[in-house]
C-alpha cells in the first residue's frame, strides 16, 4: 500500500459546471474570486478544515473518504476495488524487451490512412488519448499510444533492476516495443508532455527515417520553455520521495495545468496507478532525477530548427495552458516556418487530447 501525502493545489478556485460540455467542468476564476472575497467577511464561516485542498475538489474528495461506502479499517483497499477495472478501453497487455507494456490500439493493419503512435507525457498515462484514438481509427487510421514503462498500466521496474529510466533506456525499449508491434514502416508520430512526452521528440530527431509526420501537443520545445513545480519538487533530495507518493499526483497536475477539473470517473484512472503500489511514484521520481531538463529543451529547439528537420510538424496548442505559454509554440514555429503548421486550440489547457479531444481530432485529421 503506497505512503501517500496530499499537497494543496496551486490555485484557489471554485469550479462551476460550464454549459458547453456536460464532460467538462470550467474554473470560473472571477466568479471564485467573489466568492472567496465574501467568505472572508462572513463570520459564521467553517472552521478551517486542514484537509480542504482535497475535500473541497470534486475529483479528489474520494482519495480520503468513500462517502457511501467507507471501509472499516482505512478506505485504500475499497478504492481500488471500485476503480480497479477502470481506464483499459481499447488496451491489452504486450510482452516486449524483458517488460509488460500496456498498449491501447484502434483501427486495424488493412487501415487505408496509415498508423499513427500516440506517446503521453509525465506523470500521466496513454489514457488521454482514449477519444482522439477512437475518433481517428474512425477517419481511417491504424492507432497505437503504450504506457511508458513505469506509468500507467505498464511494468514499473525498480531502478538498478534492469532500467535505471534514462532517455537512452526509454528509446531503447521503445525501439523493441515497435518492433514487437510489427510497425516498420515511416508512421505518423504524435508527442504531448513533460519528461517522457519530450523523449518522444529526442527519439524522432535520432529516427527520422522511421516519421513520416509528427504532430506535437503541448510540449516544452525551446530553452525558455518553464519547468513545473512538480519536477522541480521531485528533485530536491528527501522532498522528492514524499512528493512521488502522492496518491492524487497526476489528476492535480492535469488541473493545475488547464482550466478544467476532471470528473471524478477520469480522475479515478489517473490516479488508480500511484494508489495501487508505490511503483510509479519512484519511477517518476527516478526519471525526474535523471532528466537533464534544459539539455533535453535545447536539443529539442535545435534538432527541429531549419536545415535540421525537414519532414511536416503540426504543433496543436492549447492556448489556456498553466505551464507552458503559448510563446514556447510561436517561438518554435518560427525556427523551421517551413515545415511547422501551428494550430491554436482554443478551450484546451496544457493536455488538449483531455480538455477538448474532438478539436484535438479535426486538426489531426486534416494535418495527416
Amino acid at each position: 500500500m503506497p505512503f501517500s501525502f496530499l499537497f494543496p493545489s496551486t490555485s484557489l478556485t471554485s469550479p462551476t459546471i460550464s454549459s458547453f460540455s456536460s464532460n467538462r467542468f470550467f474554473i470560473q476564476k472571477k466568479i471564485s474570486r467573489t466568492i472567496v472575497k465574501a467568505s472572508e467577511k462572513d463570520d459564521d464561516k467553517p472552521a478551517f478544515n486542514p484537509f480542504g485542498f482535497v475535500t473541497d475538489n470534486p475529483s479528489s474528495r474520494s482519495a480520503i473518504q468513500l462517502p457511501e461506502s467507507p471501509a472499516e479499517d482505512g478506505n485504500v483497499g475499497q478504492m481500488l476495488y471500485r476503480i480497479e477495472d477502470k481506464g483499459k478501453d481499447y488496451g491489452s497487455y504486450i510482452k516486449s524487451g524483458g517488460f509488460r507494456w500496456f498498449v491501447r490500439e484502434t483501427g486495424s493493419p488493412e487501415s487505408r490512412r496509415g498508423t499513427i503512435v500516440f506517446l503521453h507525457g509525465a506523470p500521466t498515462q496513454s489514457y488521454s488519448y482514449r477519444v482522439v484514438m477512437s475518433q481517428m481509427a474512425d477517419a481511417g487510421f491504424h492507432c497505437f499510444a503504450p504506457d511508458w514503462i513505469g506509468f500507467g498500466f505498464s511494468d514499473k521496474p525498480q531502478a538498478g533492476y534492469g532500467f535505471d529510466y534514462t532517455e537512452k533506456e526509454f528509446h531503447e525499449v521503445f525501439d523493441k516495443l515497435l518492433d514487437t508491434l510489427g510497425i516498420t514502416s515511416p508512421f505518423s508520430l504524435v508527442v504531448q508532455g513533460f519528461l517522457v512526452g519530450s523523449y518522444g521528440l529526442t527519439w524522432a530527431l535520432k529516427n527520422q527515417n522511421k516519421v513520416s509526420k509528427l504532430a506535437i501537443l503541448n510540449t516544452p520545445l525551446t530553452i525558455s520553455s518553464p519547468l513545473p513545480g512538480l519536477f522541480q519538487q521531485l528533485r530536491i533530495p528527501f522532498f522528492g520521495e514524499f512528493t512521488c507518493q502522492n496518491a492524487i499526483m497526476a489528476e492535480r497536475f492535469i488541473e493545475a495545468g488547464s482550466a478544467y477539473v476532471l470528473k471524478l470517473e477520469k480522475a479515478d484512472v489517473y490516479r488508480l496507478p500511484y494508489l495501487a503500489s508505490s511503483g510509479p511514484g519512484f519511477a517518476l521520481l527516478e526519471a525526474a532525477k535523471r532528466a537533464n531538463f534544459k539539455d533535453i529543451n535545447s536539443r529539442v529547439s535545435v534538432g527541429f530548427a531549419s536545415g535540421s528537420w525537414d519532414k511536416p510538424i503540426l504543433v496543436a496548442w492549447g492556448i489556456s495552458d498553466k505551464y507552458l505559454p503559448q510563446s514556447v509554440a510561436e517561438e518554435f514555429q518560427k525556427g523551421n516556418s517551413d515545415v511547422v503548421k501551428l494550430k491554436m486550440i482554443e478551450g484546451a489547457g496544457h493536455m488538449p487530447q483531455e480538455d477538448w479531444p474532438e478539436k484535438v481530432v479535426e486538426a489531426l485529421r486534416v494535418f495527416f
